[in-house]
């Protein structure tokens, strides 16, 4: 195995934001990193700056909506080269949509990326592993999770869904020696959230954000949340009755369709 713990790892969603810079930090730490995104452009360019750094970085063009596709691709890519050790599902989407003006197209495809391509992304390869008695299986989901949002009916419920999805994965391979890590982030610095005109306590930069995430893959933890006072103050809102809840997120004014935490 690598320093990094792991030969040969799998990111989703790496054409920009988290996913691109935690390729890089896998890569520099002597991970062989696929990198899957829609954007090929922004994949080769994103394999050449590994190369500079002398890290390996192989493009694979993926659309995670597309939910066949992408159980086929990763099952073939488990089948090769020993396997695959880490497989992170982070490609996700995120659109403001009230519910007094839904959208129904937003909805379908947050759902459809956010919940069936996570979801199908994270269990292709794991008869592999399962076989091979290794393998890390990493969700990025958000603090987003925690309660319904205003405004982000779809991005939260898919969050939610990641969450308890990750929790039920542990707690059926706690026998095996398979991990799971679910991760929460707050705001992180990416193309999703640079629209966003409302304020995004604790902002990250997206480098930062992607080596706390490092680390926590390589600590195996089960579960990461940051930053740490966004967290704490998330997971209070989750323990609120509900009445006192809804009085305080009707404060919560999103006032731009794009973006979340």
């Amino acid at each position: 195995m690598t320093t990094a713990g792991y030969r040969r790892a799998l990111v989703t969603g790496a054409s920009s934001g988290i996913g691109r810079s935690l390729a890089l930090w896998l890569a520099a730490r002597g991970t062989i990193v696929v990198a899957a995104g829609r954007r090929r452009a922004l994949l080769d360019e994103l394999r050449a700056e590994a190369a500079a750094q002398g890290g390996v970085i192989e493009a694979l063009e993926l659309d995670v909506a597309k939910v066949a596709e992408v159980r086929e691709r990763v099952s073939e890519l488990d089948g090769h080269d020993g396997g695959l050790d880490l497989v992170v599902a982070n490609a996700g989407v995120g659109v403001l949509t009230s519910a007094r003006r839904f959208d129904w197209e937003a909805c379908e495809r947050t759902l459809r990326v956010n919940v069936l391509g996570a979801a199908a992304t994270l269990t292709a390869p794991l008869p592999g592993m399962l076989a091979r008695g290794r393998g890390h299986l990493v969700g990025i989901a958000s603090l987003a999770a925690v309660r319904g949002l205003p405004g982000n009916g779809p991005y939260s419920a898919s969050k939610a869904f990641l969450r308890s999805f990750m929790e039920s994965l542990r707690l059926d391979l706690s026998t095996t020696p398979l991990r799971t890590t679910c991760v929460f982030p707050g705001f992180v610095k990416s193309e999703m959230t640079a629209g966003n005109r409302f304020p995004m306590p604790f902002l990250l930069e997206t480098d930062d954000a992607a080596a706390r995430i490092g680390r926590a893959i390589l600590a195996q933890r089960a579960e990461f949340w940051f930053p740490w006072p966004m967290a704490v103050a998330t997971r209070a809102l989750g323990l609120l009755p509900g009445p006192l809840y809804v009085r305080l997120a009707r404060r919560m004014n999103p006032r731009r369709d794009r973006g979340s935490a």
